[in-house]
């Protein structure tokens, strides 16, 4: 597989494997099916996996943590922040240690390669006090790097001129094109890495749901499509899903030939300029499979770009844009 700087971190495979799947909010994955999913994205060159403490209350960081017994070269990301209410108050020097300690010990390691701020209010991101901490937590030998997870545009650009920071992870996907315009080019100029996820539109852009297509109560795609439990954004990347399933079917004849929707999709992602790492997730080793192979897709040419943009404008561009 390519591989990609990401920040300050390391060079890692340009698909990653996103691990809030196999913990929680996505309907029910056996230890089984999450463990092969795993080996098998790293059989087929995944070095990159993002998680965090809340997937599962640890359960995704335990997995990962059995797979770094077997494979220590590995690159882990995860996230902490959302143990608590968010409010600014409680990002503070010792929650951030207890949480870490909590990662490091899921995870079973001493230093964390990247921990994430995962989605903070903005004011946070605006804080000296926050990211002063975060030094000092480098300096201690308990993380590599820092990077922040966010949810709109403009969080992205405050993170990327803090000057320490690793990385910014964004939602960049066939659905979501604003982070094209500001954060790819400032990412690029600061040498800010680029963690893009909810790459297939929460499994819209897999190709595979229909207007009857149902989900349990466990799975977000369920219960937060209008933002009921965090923000709306994370679920279908914020759209309506009959404009999403509309969408794809506008989308479906541009796939290539011998690759899938999914595919197709993720390849998109890692043509555009500053992307690091895309994060698909997967329940089993047939989806991990296949998005490790998006990476040898060859890139899209120019009239298949401008025609992804011409759906997103007439369809997308009129429900998210202004939004995040």
């Amino acid at each position: 597989m390519d591989t990609r700087v990401l920040g300050t971190i390391a060079d890692v495979g340009a698909v990653g494997f996103g691990a809030w799947q196999i913990g929680s909010a996505w309907g029910e994955v056996s230890e089984p099916d999450a463990m092969s999913a795993l080996h098998t994205a790293v059989e087929e060159g995944v070095t990159f996996i993002d998680t965090a403490d809340v997937y599962g209350d640890g359960r995704s960081e335990r997995l990962v943590g059995q797979l770094l017994k077997e494979h220590p070269h590995l690159t882990v990301a995860t996230k902490m922040g959302r143990r608590m209410a968010q409010e600014p108050a409680h990002y503070n020097s010792g929650n951030f240690r207890a949480w870490n300690d909590d990662s490091r010990r899921n995870l079973g390691v001493d230093t964390v390669d990247l921990v994430q701020l995962h989605c903070p209010p903005s004011t946070v991101i605006d804080s000296d006090a926050v990211f002063d901490d975060l030094d000092a937590m480098v300096d201690e030998g308990r993380i590599r790097a820092y990077g922040v997870s966010v949810e709109t545009c403009d969080q992205a650009l405050a993170a990327i001129a803090r000057p320490n920071l690793a990385s910014v992870q964004i939602i960049l996907n066939a659905f979501r094109h604003k982070p094209l315009e500001r954060v790819l080019p400032a990412a690029r100029e600061a040498g800010v890495g680029v963690i893009a996820r909810v790459p297939l539109a929460s499994g819209l852009l897999s190709g595979k749901f229909t207007a009857e297509s149902r989900f349990g109560q466990d799975d977000h795609r369920n219960f937060n499509r209008h933002g009921e439990a965090f923000d709306r954004g994370e679920t279908f990347s914020g759209i309506d899903y009959g404009t999403g399933l509309e969408a794809v079917e506008r989308l479906r004849p541009l796939v290539p030939e011998g690759a899938t929707m999914a595919q197709f999709a993720l390849r998109w992602i890692l043509d555009q300029d500053g992307v690091s790492v895309v994060i698909p997730g997967a329940r089993n080793a047939e989806q991990a499979r296949g998005n490790a192979a998006a990476a040898q897709l060859p890139p899209l040419d120019a009239k298949t770009h401008a025609q992804v943009r011409e759906v997103y404008d007439e369809l997308i561009r009129p429900q998210v844009h202004h939004l995040w």
